[in-house]
């Protein structure tokens, strides 16, 4: 089959977010400035960042704030070209979709006219537009490093920590690990199709076989969740998260959560 077909493109897509979730993993074991803090500052800490980025009104503390997570990335040797092909990109194409129409719908002053005057653009729109771009930008970007630093059975563990009740916590541990089976089972049918077909067929049969390779992908996937939550229950989860190594808050600990309050908190100020 040529590479271009649909069987090939859906396993190399299914291949490349198994590729995904293995470096976040190793960006998780590395040395860093948030992988040397508690997991509980991490998550309390990067979103009140988050917070701090959705009650700002102005561009430019957006801006600061988006600042401290490039350097936040840089020293928890995060690449920022990982951030780049995998945030950025992604977010500023379907957050500019959203944001476009405001340029010309929100009134105020003209900066541009078309059309004979029927259609402007207006210096609100493009603050409001860029405000809202800037705004999903950071605080995605706060997001991610949290995800990318901090395993996630130290994520739940650290939301159970603040009393986050056991059957959300079992949701999202069911889930994280369905993800994964499911993926891993979606690329093992498209690479037993492969290997089964012969030449290159028309589009019209590469689409049916998609749609029936689909079906059968479901059918299995409503198996595969009882099987998941079977499995978890036999090896002992119940709902509670637990670790090799338990969570100590040290002297470092409370120093990073003071900075990441203070800094989230002078944000919400002076972007009033």
């Amino acid at each position: 089959m040529s590479r271009g077909t649909v069987v090939r493109s859906t396993v190399m897509g299914f291949a490349r977010a198994l590729a995904r979730a293995l470096i976040s993993e190793d960006i998780a074991r590395r040395r860093g400035l948030l992988q040397s803090l508690d997991p509980r500052v991490r998550l309390v800490g990067l979103f009140s960042l988050v917070l701090a980025v959705t009650l700002s009104r102005r561009l430019w503390v957006v801006g600061v704030l988006f600042v401290v997570a490039l350097a936040v990335a840089v020293l928890s040797n995060v690449s920022l070209a990982i951030l780049a092909k995998r945030v950025w990109l992604v977010v500023f194409v379907f957050t500019s979709a959203i944001a476009f129409p405001a340029i010309f719908l929100t009134p105020g002053t003209p900066v541009a006219t078309f059309a004979g005057g029927a259609v402007h653009i207006t210096e609100q729109g493009l603050t409001t537009s860029g405000l809202l771009i800037a705004r999903v930008e950071t605080a995605v970007t706060f997001t991610t490093l949290l995800i990318l630093c901090t395993a996630w059975a130290q994520v739940l563990k650290a939301l159970r920590s603040f009393r986050l009740p056991q059957e959300a916590i079992a949701m999202l541990a069911m889930t994280h690990r369905y993800i994964f089976l499911l993926t891993e089972t979606a690329t093992q049918v498209f690479e037993s199709r492969e290997s089964r077909t012969v030449g290159v067929l028309p589009a019209a049969e590469q689409r049916r076989i998609t749609a029936a390779t689909a079906g059968v992908l479901l059918s299995k996937s409503i198996d595969l969740s009882n099987d998941v939550y079977l499995a978890m229950q036999s090896r002992g989860f119940r709902g509670e998260i637990r670790t090799l190594s338990e969570f100590h808050m040290q002297s470092w600990d409370y120093v990073g959560l003071l900075a990441f309050l203070l800094a989230g908190g002078a944000a919400v100020w002076m972007g009033r």
